[in-house]
């Protein structure tokens, strides 16, 4: 008789099935088959239909919303737990409620710190994310955080375009420690678009921080929401003199008149992953490049117990896309 201790078992939510299958495709087994009922009420419950008894179990799953999604990630994940799976691995492409990452105002939660706690309660063992909002959030748990880096994927791609005079973009100075990488690794300036905000998802005013003139920019960040805020930088740094604007988001959120704003804005693209499904007959400038093959791999180095930094190589990764 076969053993099953510690086989790899990998399972999707359905608000990622898409992204789970291609991560199962590249890690060359099929995905495991759970179902996921809804009483007439709407309340989920998630059922393994074969034995994780002793199994190394990754749920596959983001957080985006409704919020029934986290809610499905947290039923599939103690199903497992109360089924003696030997380690549960959470696999949160995107990391939701990331934003509300500290009290920048009183009387506010923290509602990151709150789901880090929940996931853990649940019977998580290990998370892996990519991109998280605020990367100090992984303090924020009391169990093993493997933050993956979208720059592996953006990277070589901004690199094949072969822009003469490349510049990579902030869209607010939060995102400068990201992004000073990016310009580091493809050996050009940096460019700074410091907001000022009245409220969420509004801007009150925005300066450019940097010559632009005659740049081919690329702007660079964690995820696009309303898109509200890169459409007005893509503007003002078209008005500043720049050749064309580009951006590159990890996580397409696209909510509200996102798909109608980069339609009618002056991008010439935008780029993302596929850690949220992404509607492209929406704007015919959307571009999706797909994390299923960074995932695979964190996920085998984490069952073989080897190395994940060694998947964030810059150096060699962009050396191996232009050869």
């Amino acid at each position: 008789m076969t053993s099953i201790i510690n086989q790899v078992k990998l399972f999707s939510g359905t608000g990622s099935l898409t992204l789970s299958e291609k991560i199962a495709d590249y890690y060359g087994k099929p995905l495991g088959d759970v179902t996921i009922s809804k009483f007439s009420d709407g309340e989920i419950q998630p059922s393994f239909n074969e034995s994780v008894r002793g199994s190394d179990v990754f749920v596959i799953q983001s957080t985006y919303a409704p919020s029934d999604n986290l809610m499905e990630l947290l039923l599939m994940i103690d199903a497992a737990r109360r089924a003696s799976a030997n380690y549960i691995t959470a696999v949160i492409p995107y990391f939701g409620y990331a934003r509300q990452d500290r009290k920048d105002k009183p009387r506010v939660s923290i509602g990151s710190k709150m789901i880090a706690d929940i996931l853990s309660a649940s019977g998580a063992n290990r998370v892996i994310t990519m991109d998280l909002h605020a990367p100090q959030i992984q303090g924020f748990f009391n169990i093993p955080v493997d933050h993956l880096d979208a720059s592996v994927i953006f990277i070589p791609y901004i690199a094949s375009l072969g822009l003469e005079n490349l510049a990579i973009g902030s869209p607010d100075v939060g995102a400068t420690a990201r992004n000073r990488e990016y310009a580091r690794t493809l050996d050009c300036p940096m460019i700074i678009c410091d907001k000022q905000r009245k409220r969420a998802n509004e801007i009150a005013a925005m300066q450019v921080i940097g010559d632009v003139e005659g740049m081919d920019v690329v702007l660079v960040d964690d995820l696009v929401d309303t898109a509200g805020t890169l459409c007005k930088a893509a503007a003002l740094l078209m008005e500043k003199g720049a050749k064309s604007v580009r951006a590159v988001c990890t996580h397409p959120v696209l909510s509200g008149k996102a798909y109608e704003n980069i339609e009618n804005s002056v991008l010439t693209e935008l780029v993302v992953c596929d850690t949220i499904p992404v509607n492209t007959k929406g704007s015919s400038k959307i571009k999706v490049l797909s994390a299923a093959p960074l995932f695979s791999k964190a996920i085998r180095q984490i069952h073989e117990h080897g190395s994940i930094s060694t998947l964030f190589k810059l150096d060699k990764v962009i050396q191996k896309n232009l050869i």
